[in-house]
């Protein structure tokens, strides 16, 4: 029998408030804006606005864009963005400074490096990829193979190393290992250090899309020595909605590694308007066309959230919080289903729970103030972003997930018809 609510929510309350004083020094909730009331657990969809990215947005648009003009490429230092920025994020997936650049979107992102690891391994026509990739992945896996002759195998990131063991007896090499470091619908993080060295064993490279990772997780792209690396920047690095992806190259490769779109700002002399393309040095040759500059702005200030974080402490209060989060609902909803595993070794910063009517319980916990999102087929998605997130926030997660079961509100007709995006 499912515990009553009063059996005990004083001793949740109280290990909660514990947590938070705890946690305190990792709480940066004050560097957001977030609606009052509202426990926004969509972190890993949309990350929440930080505070002074709309008057930097209001900036570019009115003095920038409005009064300066075109003077604001170099008076604003708009043509560096893309690599400023991409310094910025490098310095939050453990890179150092000339590897990231920033601009396009993720699949174009991916496109890129998976042909850049092609061209670095032309006589290993195999990919290896994860089944349960997000979509994007997958399609791009698909593309960029026919478009080259590669052959795509897939194996789940934890079969990786039999399944590279398994292919180089069988004569077919594998050229390239792709996966996402956290899988976007169980929030199940995948040993990156350990994969990326198998793959190198096998003589292949290691591609990781970070975009349920980078600004949650500790990545360490130099020190487990990843070849390549994508991501998106609206997730937990705030960047907004539709912000630009990121690329990232190792030091390594950016001598041999080829960009599949060439484009004028890549070319190492742009201004020059020759018609034949010569790259430009170092990752800048990964530069594709005109930026989106105000977005680019937007994320520039949005990354300022993380200005003097460490890392670590922030991985751990976001260890916390899922692991609290996960008590309070075994004990107020034992019957649910709790994908995301347990072992924090194992577990991105999110919580992950089926069930049956998954897409009412998202809707109707939107309704009391508890906003986080479905995925097909039956996963109630439960994002936590650290940095403006507590324990009792948590708790409030779980009591009204207990309500919304309690009282049948998941069942309202009103949530029959899904909306477009869910």
């Amino acid at each position: 029998m499912a515990p009553t609510e009063d059996e005990a929510p004083d001793r949740l309350e109280m290990r909660a408030r514990e947590l938070d004083r705890r946690h305190a020094g990792t709480d940066l909730r004050d560097r957001f804006e977030l609606p009052p009331g509202l426990v926004y657990l969509d972190g890993n969809s949309l990350g929440a606005l930080p505070r002074g990215v709309a008057s930097a947005v209001e900036d570019a648009v009115r003095v920038q864009w409005g009064t300066d003009l075109v003077a604001s490429w170099n008076d604003h230092a708009w043509w560096d963005a893309p690599q400023r920025v991409g310094d910025a994020i490098a310095a939050l997936v453990g890179a150092a400074p000339g590897q990231v650049v920033v601009g396009d979107s993720t699949t174009v992102r991916l496109h890129q490096a998976l042909h850049a690891a092609a061209r670095l391994r032309r006589d290993r026509p195999v990919l290896l990829t994860d089944p349960g990739s997000f979509p994007t992945d997958l399609y791009v896996a698909a593309g960029v193979a026919e478009q080259l002759g590669w052959t795509v195998v897939i194996a789940p990131p934890d079969e990786a190393e039999t399944a590279l063991a398994r292919l180089a007896a069988e004569g077919r090499p594998v050229g390239a290992v792709a996966y996402s470091q956290v899988d976007y619908r169980t929030g199940r993080l995948w040993d990156l250090a350990g994969i990326t060295a198998a793959a190198h064993e096998a003589g292949a490279l290691a591609v990781w899309d970070l975009c349920h990772s980078a600004g949650a997780v500790e990545v360490g792209l130099d020190v487990h020595q990843v070849d390549l690396a994508v991501g998106c920047t609206y997730k937990f690095l705030n960047g907004g909605p539709g912000s630009p992806a990121y690329l990232y190259v190792a030091r390594r490769h950016l001598v041999e590694a080829a960009n599949v779109v060439p484009g004028w700002h890549g070319h190492v002399r742009p201004f020059a308007m020759e018609p034949a393309y010569e790259p430009a040095p170092g990752i800048g040759r990964f530069r594709v066309g005109t930026p989106p500059v105000l977005s680019m702005v937007a994320l520039e200030a949005a990354l300022g959230a993380f200005e003097g974080v460490d890392l670590g402490a922030l991985r751990s209060r976001s260890l916390a919080l899922t692991r609290y989060l996960r008590a309070a609902i075994e004990k107020l909803v034992p019957a649910l289903d709790v994908v995301t595993p347990a072992e924090d070794q194992r577990r991105g910063s999110q919580l992950s729970v089926r069930h049956p009517e998954a897409y009412g319980v998202v809707r109707a916990l939107a309704a009391r103030g508890v906003l986080g999102d479905f995925r097909t087929p039956d996963v109630v998605r439960l994002g936590v972003a650290a940095p403006y997130l507590t324990h009792v926030d948590m708790l409030t997660a779980a009591r009204a997930l207990r309500a919304v079961l309690d009282a049948g509100e998941h069942r309202d007709p009103a949530y029959g018809l899904r909306a477009q995006v869910t």
